[in-house]
């Protein structure tokens, strides 16, 4: 059966509306429950009174209890955050190589990745700590004060004070109103007709009915209205109880503050979430990577140190060689390029769209995003109701309910003095006013009538009555009574088949996911004395009139474009499976099998792993729900978002792989997020994925390109040191080649990759990169080897000196393949040979002509190069021209066996 939340204003349900039916067994269970105390147990067990505290006492237990403020975490040093960017695999990796080429005398290369290491860990920190203070700046939002009673004296008379919400302290009696924020947990004294938003902490979209124990006493005795609530086991339930992060939807109440900072529900869901999260795509991601390419690098010295022992007889000389080999092999610009680009990135989303990344990771992470979890309100529908349709007893469209309806909704608020129609009020008023057709035109305008009397809404009674008199009719009083179907059904003269039926009809209504209203009116003759809820007896029922919730405008366009761009979208909600069901399927989605709790719960994590890749909609999610389902996503291979905006959220967005808030959302929420958005709106999301998926397209670009460069490099060095009666290179020459090559490399932070890698997730898988860097290493390894016969082509007898030209020749290859590489495995070759320029275009250019024009200048004898015959360049031009084909036909090799598979 669809549980029941009353609205406010006129008895709606916040969800479906369904027939009570009596469950076997709940007076019993009701009367093994523990009775709640009273308020005047519990204003004698904080010793306080009606009329508040005194001052001196409360500032007391402002000492004794301390503020009324979350447990804070401190902020991380900067020095803590700095030596924190050391754990990346990459960088100590680095800076290990700068430690053993210090060991080896090769000081160049020591200075070198120690400066790689430094910059990286300053751009990371730096940005870092400037998305912690931008999130910290969103505290400023908050509401801070609250209404609280407190005496000067034991004589004098309490006097409401605007107080700041710090200075709360138990036993405090503060005054609640609508759209006030509930400061602390607190204990109900008085309430008139009070709703709370509780979906912070329970999910709940609804707002929930909320009164004091002593009128929960009266209905239940007998001698208060009809519909005493139950208040069931779990605590947010309580109807007493008000928690602190929650927020005052109607009415009014007085309570006593019963606890608050650190012992408030709100404090303890924050205790709870404070807890490591778990490694994310990109940590495990640069992981694999990391780890292949380690393994490399411990294997390749001592291979190097061996070979050149066994067949040439060198021994130690040949070490700071082997280590400039490691460093070739070693993409020593990857932590300073990853932070460069996520750091510009975040820059960039932060600036066009409000946009804050308060994790650097997260924005590889959302690009790699391939399900999105969220909630339903606020994202997929706006937190208000819309007209659906109007239902009249014979199942028949009925203009006419609508008509009665909108009487009531209009003079209830109007001779209630409500401060605002509550929202399904307005979705009544709204809908009559757009109102159009011969049916409508025929109504007498709901304005004409004259007010009688009104018997505004009670959350007990859950519904209101407007009483009304017709123009002309002096002699008759109109009873319009709307609310909620049950309260009104038992209040209509129908036989109990007729009831039944009406019942029955509501409950198909209810699972098809809309609101109920029941309207009803009876004719009395007029009369002078007051009107009281027994005259609500004896109606004639009119009809239901049905909302839903209104859509998000941007909603349907939002899930297109990330449905084209890969995303699935699954929806985590605490709401009734039929209003969850309904929104999908009036945002043209199908839903599908929808899960709800009780499913969830019956299996275990691998049949849930397979349910949630095949379910679209969760119903009636707990926070452990929401958590356990983002759990199994991720054991699937998927990389999971978490949009959320309430402690309830709390475990679902730390098991996610990036969580996502809007900037209002609780304190906590936004600390446990790694994204935090301007607005709840699925359009600033589908931004971040872009603006994640340029950068990890840009990453994954510079390492494809620079790890099959480095390993063909190395592979064609160890053939060299094996071949050649010399080294093929020395340090410094491999030095120099690496902060050439380095320095071409810090293009690829400005640059954009192709339109092609915003169609579908970006994943930094190992196995791809291995078998890409494998392919066009070999490949990069096979051209060096061409130039070893073109070099002893050339310089087969020339004067020059041998070893000298050798060194200068392999160092002019190099840097032009390197550059030939950044251009055509960047972009292709059509696109490389495209007019406009572009940093990419310009650093290859640059590499190209500092490899040629180098060994001519006079650093070229001071490293150890010679003159080169001018037919060498001839035939290297052929070598080049050959391996750019190569590179072209293996290039659209891979991306049509990628594109198949």
């Amino acid at each position: 059966m669809p549980e029941k939340a009353a609205a406010a204003g006129s008895g709606q349900t916040g969800e479906p509306s369904s027939v009570a039916v009596p469950l076997p067994g709940a007076a019993s269970a009701a009367a093994r429950r523990p009775t709640p105390p009273t308020s005047l147990q519990v204003l004698r067990s904080l010793d306080s009174g009606p009329r508040g505290l005194l001052e001196r006492e409360a500032q007391k237990r402002l000492t004794r209890f301390g503020e009324n403020t979350l447990p804070a975490r401190r902020p991380v040093p900067w020095p803590r955050r700095f030596l924190r960017t050391l754990r990346d695999p990459f960088t100590s990796v680095l800076l290990c190589l700068g430690l053993v080429s210090a060991l080896v005398s090769a000081w160049g290369t020591a200075a070198v990745t120690s400066a790689l290491v430094i910059v990286s860990c300053l751009l990371r920190s730096t940005e870092e700590h400037r998305a912690d203070r931008a999130t910290a700046a969103l505290h400023e939002l908050v509401a801070t004060t609250a209404t609280v009673l407190r005496r000067h004296g034991s004589d004098a008379v309490a006097q409401a004070r605007e107080l700041p919400v710090g200075e709360l302290v138990p036993g405090d009696v503060i005054r609640l109103a609508p759209g006030d924020l509930v400061p602390a947990d607190v204990h109900l004294l008085r309430a008139s007709g009070l709703t709370v938003h509780q979906s912070a902490l329970t999910g709940e979209s609804a707002p929930v009915v909320k009164q004091p124990v002593d009128a929960q006493a009266r209905c239940a005795a007998g001698t208060g209205p009809p519909g005493a609530p139950d208040t069931g086991d779990d605590l947010f339930a309580q109807r007493q109880l008000c928690f602190q992060g929650s927020s005052v939807a109607s009415g009014s109440g007085t309570a006593v503050v019963v606890a608050t900072g650190g012992g408030t529900r709100f404090a303890a869901a924050y205790d709870r979430s404070a807890r490591r999260r778990g490694a994310s795509a990109f940590d495990r991601s640069v992981r694999g990577i990391s780890w292949t390419l380690i393994r490399f690098m411990l294997i390749t010295p001592p291979l190097v140190l061996m070979a050149n022992a066994a067949l040439r007889g060198r021994g130690l000389e040949t070490l700071p060689f082997a280590v400039a080999v490691a460093v070739g092999l070693t993409p020593e610009m990857l932590p300073v390029i990853v932070t460069t680009v996520l750091a510009r990135g975040a820059s960039l989303l932060a600036g066009d769209h409000a946009v804050i990344v308060r994790r650097l990771p997260a924005l590889h992470d959302l690009g790699a995003i391939d399900v999105l979890c969220l909630d339903k309100t606020g994202t997929l529908t706006q937190d208000r109701p819309v007209l659906d349709r109007t239902v009249g007893p014979t199942e028949e469209p009925d203009p006419l309910v609508l008509h009665w309806a909108a009487v009531n909704a209009l003079w209830t608020l109007q001779l209630a003095e409500l401060p605002a129609p509550d929202a399904l009020d307005e979705a009544v008023l709204d809908a009559w006013d757009q109102q159009a057709g011969p049916d409508a035109v025929a109504l007498l305008p709901v304005e004409e009538y004259d007010a009688v009397a009104a018997l505004p809404f009670d959350p007990v009674r859950r519904l209101s009555t407007a009483v009304v008199r017709p123009p002309g009719r002096f002699a008759t009083h109109v009873l319009v009574t709307k609310g909620a179907v049950e309260a009104v059904l038992e209040r209509c003269d129908l036989d109990p088949a007729e009831r039944n039926r009406l019942g029955a009809l509501a409950a198909r209504e209810a699972a098809d996911g809309l609101r109920l209203l029941a309207v009803a009116r009876t004719e009395r003759p007029a009369r002078l004395g007051p009107y009281t809820p027994a005259d609500e007896r004896g109606l004639t029922f009119l009809g239901f009139v049905a909302l839903r919730d209104a859509l998000t405008p941007s909603a349907a366009d939002a899930l297109d474009v990330l449905a084209r761009r890969g995303v699935a979208v699954k929806v985590l909600t605490g709401d009734h499976p039929g209003t969850a069901a309904r929104a999908c399927r009036d945002l043209g989605l199908d839903p599908g099998q929808v899960l709800s709790a009780g499913e969830i719960d019956g299996l275990c994590d691998e049949e849930l792993a397979g349910a949630a890749g095949r379910a679209m909609v969760f119903a009636r999610c707990t926070p452990a729900h929401k958590a356990r389902i983002v759990d199994a996503l991720r054991s699937s291979g998927h990389t999971v978002g978490f949009l959320g905006d309430g402690v309830n959220d709390l475990p679902a967005l730390y098991a996610a792989d990036v969580g996502i808030c809007p900037r209002n959302a609780v304190d906590v929420a936004r600390e446990a997020s790694d994204v935090v958005l301007a607005e709840k709106d699925l359009g600033a999301i589908d931004h971040a994925i872009t603006a994640g998926r340029r950068s990890s397209g840009t990453i994954a670009t510079y390492l494809r390109i620079t790890l099959s460069s480095n390993l063909g490099n190395v592979i064609a060095m160890l053939a060299a040191g094996l071949l050649l009666p010399f080294l093929p290179m020395l340090p410094a020459q491999v030095l120099v080649q690496n902060l050439c090559f380095d320095a071409a490399q810090l293009a690829f932070a400005f640059d954009r990759p192709a339109p092609s890698v915003l169609s579908r997730p970006t994943v930094l898988r190992p196995r791809d990169f291995l078998r890409f860097i494998t392919a066009f290493g070999l490949l990069n390894a096979a051209a060096d080897l061409a130039t070893f016969g073109v070099l002893a082509l050339a310089l087969h007898g020339s004067a020059t000196d041998g070893q000298a030209a050798f060194h200068a020749g392999w160092f002019t290859e190099n840097l032009l393949t390197q550059a030939l590489v950044m251009l055509l495995l960047r972009t292709g070759r059509r696109t490389a040979q495209r007019r406009g320029g572009g940093p990419l275009r310009a650093a290859a250019a640059g590499l190209a002509a500092v490899g040629v024009l180098l060994p001519l200048t006079a650093l070229g004898p001071l490293l150890g190069m010679g003159a080169l015959p001018p037919v060498y360049f001839l035939l290297l031009a052929t070598v080049l021209a050959l391996y750019a084909c190569g590179l072209g036909w293996a290039r659209k090799r891979y991306e049509r066996n990628r594109r198949s598979s």
